[in-house]
C-alpha cells in the first residue's frame, strides 16, 4: 500500500511558477512510475507528467511540455512538478499518482494509487 500527500497548489498570477511535491509512505518507489495530473471543473482528469524510478525520459502532455518539469528523489519517496509560464487554462486539481508498472502510462487507469489533490489557480 502506498499513501500519496500532495502539496505545494495555491494562486499564482498568469506567467508565474508553482512547484507541487507528492511524499509517498509504505511501500518504497523503487518499481514504481509517478505521475502527475490535473481535473478542471466540467472536465474529465488529464495526464500532465510522468516519471520511472527505473529510469528512462519522462514523459509530457504537449499541453505543458517546455514549461513543467517532473523530477523525484527516491531517497525522500517525494516527486516535484515545477511549473513554469504559468496560463490561466493550468488552472485545476493536480493529483499524484504511483502505478506498479515500471514504464510512465498517460492513462489513469495504469495507476493504482492517487493523492488527494491540490488546487491550482492561475488568474489571468
Amino acid at each position: 500500500q502506498v499513501q500519496l500527500v500532495e502539496s505545494g497548489g495555491g494562486l499564482v498570477q498568469a506567467g508565474g511558477s508553482l512547484r507541487l511535491s507528492c511524499a509517498a509512505s509504505g511501500r518504497t518507489f523503487g518499481s514504481y512510475s509517478m505521475g502527475w495530473f490535473r481535473q478542471a471543473p466540467g472536465k474529465e482528469r488529464e495526464f500532465v507528467a510522468g516519471i520511472s524510478w527505473s529510469g528512462g525520459t519522462p514523459k509530457y502532455a504537449d499541453s505543458v511540455l517546455g514549461r513543467f518539469t517532473i523530477s523525484g528523489d527516491n531517497a525522500k519517496n517525494t516527486v516535484y512538478l515545477q511549473m513554469n509560464t504559468l496560463k490561466p487554462e493550468d488552472t485545476a486539481v493536480y493529483y499524484c499518482a504511483a502505478s506498479v508498472l515500471r514504464i510512465v502510462r498517460a492513462s489513469s487507469t495504469a495507476y493504482d494509487y492517487w493523492g488527494q489533490g491540490t488546487q491550482v489557480t492561475v488568474s489571468s
